[in-house]
């Protein structure tokens, strides 16, 4: 949220938003807030936590918006599940003010080789275990490993960024590239 910088007045759209933590967070600093999911059952969720926002089920990949809509446009680990990655961004861009704020929030693919690999062992290992103990489900969150296989995280995402026309762009690593921030202006 502190990337973020929101402000009151201000348009914010979460794309792949979820339970709506993010749109939430948004709105709760002031922005007028709109979070778009695919998801029925999450937007679902979304809106008992909060009624008074707008809930959109929508593709990320055909964003329902006028182009330079929004002043802010998230995503929350949600990037890396698009059929195309590309495209998500491009409609982040689109739908962004000039000068908007994009974040991308994800997993990422730790630099440190040593690392990278225990990280995966614990995504391949440990997840699942953790997801049938807590959920009742071993897939719950074993997907996370087979998505990032594909995925071109930190460096890739900073590169589309670049692609694409964005400005100031920011990539900031936490617990070692396990997971990232990509800030960028439109």
């Amino acid at each position: 949220m502190r990337l973020a910088a929101p402000r009151s007045g201000e348009r914010a759209l979460d794309i792949c938003c979820g339970s709506g933590d993010i749109a939430a967070a948004l709105a709760r600093r002031g922005a007028t807030a709109y979070g778009l999911d695919f998801s029925a059952e999450m937007l679902a969720i979304a809106s008992r936590k909060l009624p008074q926002l707008p809930w959109v089920q929508a593709d990320a990949l055909q964003v329902p918006f006028p182009d330079k809509s929004f002043d802010i446009v998230t995503v929350g680990y949600g990037l890396r599940n698009l059929a195309d990655l590309q495209r998500g961004i491009s409609e982040m861009r689109r739908v962004a003010k000039t000068g908007g704020r994009l974040l991308i929030l994800d997993f990422g693919k730790p630099r440190n080789p040593v690392w990278r690999a225990i990280y995966f062992a614990y995504l391949h290992r440990a997840v699942p275990l953790h997801g049938r103990v807590f959920c009742g489900d071993a897939a719950a969150y074993a997907y996370i490993l087979e998505s990032l296989k594909n995925y071109p995280a930190q460096e890739g995402i900073a590169t589309e960024l670049q692609r694409i026309g964005c400005t100031q762009i920011k990539m900031i690593n936490l617990m070692g590239g396990i997971m990232s921030i990509h800030f960028a202006r439109a």
